[in-house]
């Protein structure tokens, strides 16, 4: 085979390549939209912080532009998404040994306690509609042991929990996972 036909060949399948109906990234994401409108994420959660909706909505929109092609527009997206933050709770796990005994025992506290945060997300996706979804919810939890202040972990457990959700979000959306 000659040179050129060796060229000719790489060039016709790089051309087949690029004209492809669906874009694939090495995220995983495979979608024809080119635009992802990313509407505020509520909080109604009563022991977060105030502006944990804000933090997740901006999140969102900064996975969305680092893990695929698609641009963040304010308005008519091709692909739309909004949810709310529905949980936000702590609970001792890990519990440890009682001390004493009778009316001299010590209760039984959890060495460890567990931050859960779930978030009802709605997913519209207008070029395929049987993509879409709503009232979908993605929870995940950090654990953090007792002798530590929560207020001094917080953020950096919640850090932890989004890290997963995105990861979940991005998934049920635009990676068909």
């Amino acid at each position: 085979m000659s040179r050129l036909s060796k060229i000719s060949i790489v060039l016709l399948l790089l051309l087949l390549s690029e004209s492809g109906c669906i874009k694939y990234s090495l995220s995983g994401a495979s979608t024809n939209a080119k635009s992802i409108q990313v509407d505020q994420f509520y909080n109604n959660t009563e022991l977060s912080s105030a502006n944990l909706g804000q933090t997740l909505t901006n999140r969102v929109k900064d996975y969305y532009q680092q893990n695929s092609s698609l641009r963040v527009v304010p308005t008519a997206g091709e692909l739309q998404i909004e949810g709310t933050i529905v949980t936000y709770g702590t609970a001792p796990i890990s519990p440890q040994a009682s001390t004493g005994s009778g009316v001299n025992a010590t209760p039984n506290y959890g060495n460890q306690t567990r931050l859960t945060i779930a978030v009802k997300v709605n997913y519209t996706d207008n070029l395929e509609p049987k993509n879409s979804f709503k009232d979908k919810t993605f929870s995940f939890y950090a654990d953090f042991d007792n002798s530590q202040d929560f207020f001094s972990v917080q953020e950096g457990l919640e850090k932890k929990i989004f890290d997963q959700i995105l990861i979940d979000i991005f998934n049920a959306t635009i990676a068909n996972w």
